[in-house]
Protein backbone atom coordinates (compact mmCIF):
# COMPACT_ATOMS: atom_id res chain seq x y z
CA UNK A 1 0.00 0.00 0.00
CA UNK A 2 2.89 2.35 0.73
CA UNK A 3 4.21 1.83 -2.81
CA UNK A 4 0.79 2.61 -4.29
CA UNK A 5 0.62 5.74 -2.16
CA UNK A 6 4.05 6.80 -3.42
CA UNK A 7 3.08 6.28 -7.08
CA UNK A 8 -0.16 8.24 -6.67
CA UNK A 9 1.65 11.06 -4.90
CA UNK A 10 4.15 11.13 -7.75
CA UNK A 11 1.32 11.30 -10.29
CA UNK A 12 -0.28 14.16 -8.38
CA UNK A 13 3.08 15.92 -8.10
CA UNK A 14 3.58 15.69 -11.87
CA UNK A 15 0.16 17.25 -12.41
CA UNK A 16 1.04 20.01 -9.97
CA UNK A 17 4.39 20.68 -11.67
CA UNK A 18 2.63 20.83 -15.02
CA UNK A 19 0.10 23.30 -13.60
CA UNK A 20 2.95 25.50 -12.35
CA UNK A 21 4.89 25.33 -15.62
CA UNK A 22 1.98 25.82 -18.03
CA UNK A 23 2.17 29.66 -18.05
CA UNK A 24 5.79 29.35 -19.23
CA UNK A 25 4.84 27.14 -22.16
CA UNK A 26 5.88 28.97 -25.36
CA UNK A 27 2.62 27.90 -27.00
CA UNK A 28 0.66 29.98 -24.51
CA UNK A 29 3.06 32.93 -24.60
CA UNK A 30 2.82 33.68 -28.29
CA UNK A 31 1.34 37.05 -29.17
CA UNK A 32 -1.79 36.57 -31.29
CA UNK A 33 -2.07 38.44 -34.55
CA UNK A 34 -5.77 39.27 -34.17
CA UNK A 35 -8.34 39.82 -31.45
CA UNK A 36 -10.06 36.58 -32.47
CA UNK A 37 -6.77 34.74 -32.00
CA UNK A 38 -6.59 36.09 -28.46
CA UNK A 39 -10.07 34.88 -27.62
CA UNK A 40 -9.39 31.44 -29.04
CA UNK A 41 -6.24 30.93 -27.00
CA UNK A 42 -7.37 32.37 -23.68
CA UNK A 43 -10.18 29.94 -22.90
CA UNK A 44 -8.35 26.67 -23.61
CA UNK A 45 -5.24 27.78 -21.69
CA UNK A 46 -7.23 28.93 -18.67
CA UNK A 47 -9.40 25.83 -18.78
CA UNK A 48 -6.39 23.56 -19.07
CA UNK A 49 -4.81 24.96 -15.90
CA UNK A 50 -7.98 24.47 -13.87
CA UNK A 51 -8.37 21.04 -15.42
CA UNK A 52 -5.03 20.01 -13.92
CA UNK A 53 -6.06 21.20 -10.45
CA UNK A 54 -9.40 19.41 -10.82
CA UNK A 55 -7.56 16.24 -11.81
CA UNK A 56 -5.49 16.45 -8.61
CA UNK A 57 -8.64 16.89 -6.51
CA UNK A 58 -10.29 13.89 -8.20
CA UNK A 59 -7.15 11.83 -7.65
CA UNK A 60 -7.09 12.62 -3.94
CA UNK A 61 -10.78 11.75 -3.46
CA UNK A 62 -10.62 8.53 -5.49
CA UNK A 63 -7.58 7.22 -3.71
CA UNK A 64 -9.21 8.05 -0.36
CA UNK A 65 -12.13 5.85 -1.43
CA UNK A 66 -9.70 3.14 -2.48
CA UNK A 67 -7.85 3.26 0.85
CA UNK A 68 -11.16 3.22 2.71
CA UNK A 69 -12.41 0.13 0.87
CA UNK A 70 -9.17 -1.85 0.63
CA UNK A 71 -7.44 -0.61 3.76
CA UNK A 72 -10.30 -1.44 6.09
CA UNK A 73 -10.52 -4.97 4.63
CA UNK A 74 -6.78 -5.55 5.12
CA UNK A 75 -6.57 -3.70 8.46
CA UNK A 76 -4.13 -1.20 6.96
CA UNK A 77 -3.33 2.03 8.77
CA UNK A 78 -2.25 5.17 6.95
CA UNK A 79 0.99 6.60 8.32
CA UNK A 80 2.46 10.03 7.68
CA UNK A 81 6.14 10.26 8.57
CA UNK A 82 7.01 13.82 9.53
CA UNK A 83 10.52 12.90 10.61
CA UNK A 84 9.97 13.97 14.20
CA UNK A 85 6.69 12.12 14.69
CA UNK A 86 4.54 9.69 12.72
CA UNK A 87 0.80 10.20 12.38
CA UNK A 88 -1.44 7.12 12.16
CA UNK A 89 -4.91 7.35 10.58
CA UNK A 90 -7.49 4.57 10.64
CA UNK A 91 -8.59 3.26 7.25
CA UNK A 92 -12.09 2.20 8.32
CA UNK A 93 -13.30 5.81 8.34
CA UNK A 94 -13.59 7.63 5.00
CA UNK A 95 -13.05 11.04 6.60
CA UNK A 96 -9.70 9.89 8.03
CA UNK A 97 -8.63 8.46 4.67
CA UNK A 98 -9.57 11.67 2.89
CA UNK A 99 -7.53 13.59 5.43
CA UNK A 100 -4.66 11.16 4.95
CA UNK A 101 -4.86 11.49 1.16
CA UNK A 102 -4.73 15.31 1.31
CA UNK A 103 -1.99 15.42 3.94
CA UNK A 104 0.11 12.79 2.17
CA UNK A 105 0.01 14.75 -1.08
CA UNK A 106 0.65 18.03 0.72
CA UNK A 107 3.68 16.52 2.40
CA UNK A 108 5.01 15.36 -0.97
CA UNK A 109 4.58 18.85 -2.45
CA UNK A 110 6.34 20.40 0.55
CA UNK A 111 9.31 18.02 0.28
CA UNK A 112 9.54 18.69 -3.46
CA UNK A 113 9.69 22.44 -2.94
CA UNK A 114 12.17 22.20 -0.07
CA UNK A 115 14.44 20.27 -2.44
CA UNK A 116 14.05 22.94 -5.11
CA UNK A 117 14.74 25.62 -2.51
CA UNK A 118 18.05 23.96 -1.61
CA UNK A 119 19.02 23.90 -5.30
CA UNK A 120 18.15 27.58 -5.48
CA UNK A 121 20.40 28.28 -2.49
CA UNK A 122 23.30 26.31 -3.96
CA UNK A 123 23.02 27.76 -7.45
CA UNK A 124 25.73 30.34 -8.11
CA UNK A 125 25.90 32.95 -10.81
CA UNK A 126 27.47 30.46 -13.23
CA UNK A 127 24.33 28.32 -13.39
CA UNK A 128 21.61 30.95 -13.05
CA UNK A 129 20.93 30.76 -16.79
CA UNK A 130 21.42 27.01 -17.14
CA UNK A 131 18.42 25.06 -18.51
CA UNK A 132 18.27 22.95 -15.33
CA UNK A 133 18.00 25.99 -13.10
CA UNK A 134 15.33 27.47 -15.34
CA UNK A 135 13.21 24.46 -14.40
CA UNK A 136 13.84 25.21 -10.72
CA UNK A 137 12.93 28.87 -11.23
CA UNK A 138 9.81 27.84 -13.14
CA UNK A 139 8.49 26.03 -10.08
CA UNK A 140 9.67 28.45 -7.40
CA UNK A 141 8.66 31.56 -9.28
CA UNK A 142 9.71 34.80 -7.60
CA UNK A 143 11.00 32.94 -4.53
CA UNK A 144 14.11 32.01 -6.51
CA UNK A 145 15.13 35.67 -6.48
CA UNK A 146 14.63 36.17 -2.74
CA UNK A 147 17.62 36.92 -0.45
CA UNK A 148 19.44 33.86 0.85
CA UNK A 149 18.37 34.46 4.45
CA UNK A 150 14.71 34.53 3.41
CA UNK A 151 15.01 31.28 1.46
CA UNK A 152 16.78 29.63 4.39
CA UNK A 153 14.05 30.42 6.93
CA UNK A 154 11.16 29.71 4.53
CA UNK A 155 10.95 25.91 5.19
CA UNK A 156 10.91 26.52 8.93
CA UNK A 157 8.30 29.27 8.74
CA UNK A 158 5.88 27.38 6.48
CA UNK A 159 6.32 24.02 8.26
CA UNK A 160 5.90 25.54 11.72
CA UNK A 161 2.81 27.52 10.71
CA UNK A 162 1.38 24.52 8.84
CA UNK A 163 1.74 22.31 11.90
CA UNK A 164 0.26 25.01 14.14
CA UNK A 165 -2.85 25.03 11.93
CA UNK A 166 -3.05 21.26 11.41
CA UNK A 167 -2.60 20.50 15.12
CA UNK A 168 -6.02 22.02 15.89
CA UNK A 169 -7.71 19.54 13.53
CA UNK A 170 -5.52 16.58 14.46
CA UNK A 171 -6.02 17.13 18.18
CA UNK A 172 -9.76 17.60 17.67
CA UNK A 173 -9.93 14.22 15.92
CA UNK A 174 -7.81 12.61 18.66
CA UNK A 175 -5.10 11.70 16.14
CA UNK A 176 -2.50 13.41 18.33
CA UNK A 177 -2.67 14.36 22.02
CA UNK A 178 -3.97 17.87 22.47
CA UNK A 179 -1.40 20.42 23.67
CA UNK A 180 -1.77 21.50 27.28
CA UNK A 181 -1.41 25.18 26.45
CA UNK A 182 -0.90 27.67 23.66
CA UNK A 183 2.80 27.72 24.51
CA UNK A 184 2.96 23.95 24.15
CA UNK A 185 1.39 24.15 20.69
CA UNK A 186 3.92 26.81 19.70
CA UNK A 187 6.83 24.72 20.97
CA UNK A 188 5.63 21.73 18.93
CA UNK A 189 5.40 23.94 15.85
CA UNK A 190 8.97 25.15 16.33
CA UNK A 191 10.33 21.60 16.61
CA UNK A 192 8.38 20.41 13.56
CA UNK A 193 9.60 23.47 11.65
CA UNK A 194 13.21 22.69 12.49
CA UNK A 195 12.68 19.11 11.35
CA UNK A 196 11.73 20.31 7.86
CA UNK A 197 15.41 20.85 7.06
CA UNK A 198 16.10 17.12 7.42
CA UNK A 199 14.74 16.45 3.91
CA UNK A 200 17.65 18.44 2.44
CA UNK A 201 20.03 15.57 3.17
CA UNK A 202 18.73 13.51 0.24
CA UNK A 203 19.28 16.20 -2.39
CA UNK A 204 22.64 17.24 -0.93
CA UNK A 205 23.90 13.64 -0.85
CA UNK A 206 22.60 12.99 -4.37
CA UNK A 207 24.42 16.06 -5.72
CA UNK A 208 27.69 14.99 -4.13
CA UNK A 209 27.32 11.40 -5.33
CA UNK A 210 26.63 12.53 -8.91
CA UNK A 211 29.54 14.97 -8.74
CA UNK A 212 31.83 12.19 -7.55
CA UNK A 213 30.63 9.93 -10.36
CA UNK A 214 31.14 12.61 -13.00
CA UNK A 215 34.63 13.27 -11.67
CA UNK A 216 35.83 9.82 -12.70
CA UNK A 217 33.39 9.01 -15.53
CA UNK A 218 33.12 11.47 -18.40
CA UNK A 219 29.52 11.93 -19.54
CA UNK A 220 30.16 14.76 -21.95
CA UNK A 221 29.49 18.49 -21.75
CA UNK A 222 25.82 18.39 -20.85
CA UNK A 223 24.10 21.26 -18.97
CA UNK A 224 22.87 18.79 -16.36
CA UNK A 225 26.39 17.78 -15.36
CA UNK A 226 27.56 21.39 -15.40
CA UNK A 227 24.75 22.20 -12.98
CA UNK A 228 25.56 19.22 -10.74
CA UNK A 229 29.26 20.07 -10.57
CA UNK A 230 28.65 23.76 -9.85
CA UNK A 231 26.10 23.15 -7.08
CA UNK A 232 28.16 20.34 -5.54
CA UNK A 233 31.23 22.57 -5.42
CA UNK A 234 29.22 25.25 -3.63
CA UNK A 235 28.03 22.60 -1.19
CA UNK A 236 31.58 21.43 -0.39
CA UNK A 237 32.97 24.98 -0.17
CA UNK A 238 33.37 24.77 3.66
CA UNK A 239 35.66 21.73 3.19
CA UNK A 240 38.09 23.42 0.81
CA UNK A 241 40.45 24.45 3.59
CA UNK A 242 40.82 20.82 4.67
CA UNK A 243 43.37 18.72 2.70
CA UNK A 244 41.07 16.00 1.37
CA UNK A 245 42.85 15.32 -1.91
CA UNK A 246 45.33 12.46 -2.30
CA UNK A 247 46.94 12.64 -5.71
CA UNK A 248 44.13 12.72 -8.25
CA UNK A 249 41.56 11.42 -5.77
CA UNK A 250 39.29 14.02 -4.13
CA UNK A 251 37.63 12.77 -0.96
CA UNK A 252 35.61 15.95 -0.38
CA UNK A 253 32.33 14.54 -1.82
CA UNK A 254 32.65 11.36 0.26
CA UNK A 255 33.43 13.30 3.43
CA UNK A 256 30.59 15.68 2.62
CA UNK A 257 28.07 12.83 2.29
CA UNK A 258 29.24 11.33 5.59
CA UNK A 259 28.96 14.69 7.38
CA UNK A 260 25.49 15.35 5.93
CA UNK A 261 24.01 12.03 7.04
CA UNK A 262 25.75 12.12 10.43
CA UNK A 263 24.54 15.65 11.13
CA UNK A 264 21.02 14.78 9.94
CA UNK A 265 20.89 11.67 12.12
CA UNK A 266 22.09 13.49 15.23
CA UNK A 267 19.73 16.39 14.58
CA UNK A 268 16.76 14.09 14.06
CA UNK A 269 17.44 12.22 17.31
CA UNK A 270 17.82 15.48 19.19
CA UNK A 271 14.54 16.85 17.82
CA UNK A 272 12.69 13.60 18.60
CA UNK A 273 14.05 13.72 22.14
CA UNK A 274 13.08 17.38 22.48
CA UNK A 275 9.56 16.84 21.09
CA UNK A 276 8.93 13.98 23.52
CA UNK A 277 9.75 16.27 26.46
CA UNK A 278 7.50 19.13 25.50
CA UNK A 279 6.23 21.35 27.01
CA UNK A 280 9.44 22.80 28.38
Amino acid sequence: MAFIDFILNLAGLLLWAKWRSLPFDPIHKRTPATLVGTLRRAAPSHFRRWYLLAAIAVLLVLRALFYWQIGSATHWTGRLDLGIITLSLRSDLFGRMLLYSVFSFGLSVAVFYWWLLLLSLLAGRKVQDEPVHRLVRMQLGGIDGWPRWAKIILPFAISAFGWWLASWLLAGLAIIPGPVSAGHRLEESVVIGLGSYLVWKFVAAALLALHLLNTYVYFGKHPFWNYVNATAQNLTAPLRKIPLRAGRVDFAPVVGIAIIFLAAELTERALIWLYARLPL
